[in-house]
């Protein structure tokens, strides 16, 4: 894909679009808007009409600028981009609240360190290789012959990718499979609020309150349980947790259980099947790929890149700052562009090629510093473990329909993948 400069799309009010859920399906309008404020406004002051304003940040220097400094710009009170009357709604629900999910999206210091500490454990490369390795061979092999019973074709994502690293985030959990598919259903209004296909009803701040509580009811009922019936999986460890020696809050511990059970299967499902896409975009990197398994590594980092599954978190300024000769005022918000940013000229050489072996390859699609997601190993293993089986059991794959994205602003990929392929039986 080549990518020109230009302001593909502009808001009503003439504001470059960087704030509809439409513009995120559409993968050259929004690069092209990226690719503009990059060279003319990296910076870039947003009023767009029914949002507070804020500052548009595209590049990956500024980012990792304001990355770094996790004390100067915080996460609260504006973690992701609402229009004003969510937020209204919002506190109107919570009593004053700005957040219905206090995770540590949420969370700033001394808080977050705290909560992500509680964890982290888990996501380590020693309990990853003890606890979950083992079994992803066995999962990625149950997925790709699920394909072989579809027959020739299926629909990528939601016939494997949205499947795959549930069932793997669940085994964590300790989430039974006769409930993936409502812990699916949940995220995917969770995450696609604004999308006609994955919203719940109408797509109102309403309904995504609905959705949230349904989360709560569920882990709740799951919290007492893991505390008289405690068991060797992650619910039992937050559900006992201990924070400065008291027990953890029911909302924590809630807020908790949402962003495991849902951005730790959402993001890697999307970054598995933009890849997929990727690579019958791309024969020759497909042919590569198999000629040289020991590029997996990179592929996949280039796969996450290339997708980067969470478009934005929005920051907050706690003092006056200059930003690339911009001046920042406190309260101010930024909006941090990661798909811009792993598309800058400056860092990535051909950022619009989509290379197996780009190496190095410091994308932000897992963020950076204090934050930098926790899951990231996991979701890189995850994916490995399927490409692994898949590539190896191929003799051919190709589109059977037209692609399609998730219309959200935050979280978005893939919705909808349709291929044909011939594929083998696993080797018995």
């Amino acid at each position: 894909m080549t990518i020109e400069p230009v302001i593909a799309r502009k808001l009503s009010d003439g504001t470059i679009d960087v704030v509809s859920p439409q513009v995120y399906a559409d993968e050259e309008a929004i690069q092209s808007n990226f690719a503009w404020l990059r060279k003319n406004s990296p910076v870039h002051r947003m009023t767009p009409e029914g949002f507070r304003p804020f500052w548009s940040v595209t590049r990956h220097a500024d980012i990792l600028e304001i990355e770094r400094q996790n004390d100067k710009f915080i996460n609260d009170p504006r973690p992701t981009l609402a229009t004003i009357e969510a937020e209204e709604q919002v506190k109107a629900f919570t009593g004053g609240s700005n957040h219905l999910v206090r995770s540590l999206v949420q969370m700033d210091n001394p808080d977050h360190a705290k909560f992500r500490a509680m964890t982290q454990g888990w996501f380590m490369p020693a309990n990853l290789k003890r606890r979950i390795e083992p079994k992803l061979a066995q999962m990625a092999r149950e997925h790709v012959d699920r394909m072989l019973e579809l027959g020739d074709s299926c629909d990528f994502v939601k016939d494997i990718a949205v499947w795959y690293p549930l069932r793997v985030i669940m085994e964590i959990l300790g989430v039974p499979r006769e409930d993936e598919g409502l812990m699916l259903k949940l995220t995917q209004e969770l995450f696609g609020p604004t999308d006609p296909e994955t919203k719940r009803e109408k797509g109102t701040t309403d309904d995504l309150i609905k959705t949230v509580m349904e989360f709560y009811a569920y882990f709740n009922a799951m919290t007492e349980d893991r505390r008289k019936n405690p068991k060797d999986d992650l619910a039992t460890l937050i559900a006992n947790a201990k924070i400065d020696g008291e027990p953890i809050g029911n909302i924590e511990a809630l807020g908790y259980y949402v962003i495991v059970a849902a951005a730790g299967h959402d993001t890697t499902s999307s970054s598995t099947a933009g890849g997929i896409h990727a690579l019958i975009q791309n024969p020759d990197e497909m042919r590569k790929l198999r000629a040289r398994p020991d590029l997996m590594k990179t592929a996949v980092d280039e796969a996450i890149r290339w997708t980067t599954p969470v478009k934005h978190f929005m920051r907050t300024a706690t003092e006056d700052y200059v930003l690339s000769g911009t001046k920042i005022a406190a309260g101010d918000s930024l909006m941090l562009h990661y798909p811009s940013a792993n598309r800058d000229e400056t860092v990535f050489e051909d950022p619009y090629t989509f290379k197996v072996d780009r190496d190095p390859n410091p994308h932000l699609a897992f963020g950076f510093g204090a934050h930098h997601c926790l899951g990231h190993l996991l979701a890189k293993l995850e994916m490995r473990y399927l490409y692994e089986e898949l590539l190896g059991r191929l003799d051919h794959i190709e589109l059977a329909g037209e692609p399609a994205w998730v219309e959200a602003s935050f979280v978005s990929g893939l919705k909808r993948l349709p291929i044909r392929y011939a594929l083998r039986k696993a080797a018995a």
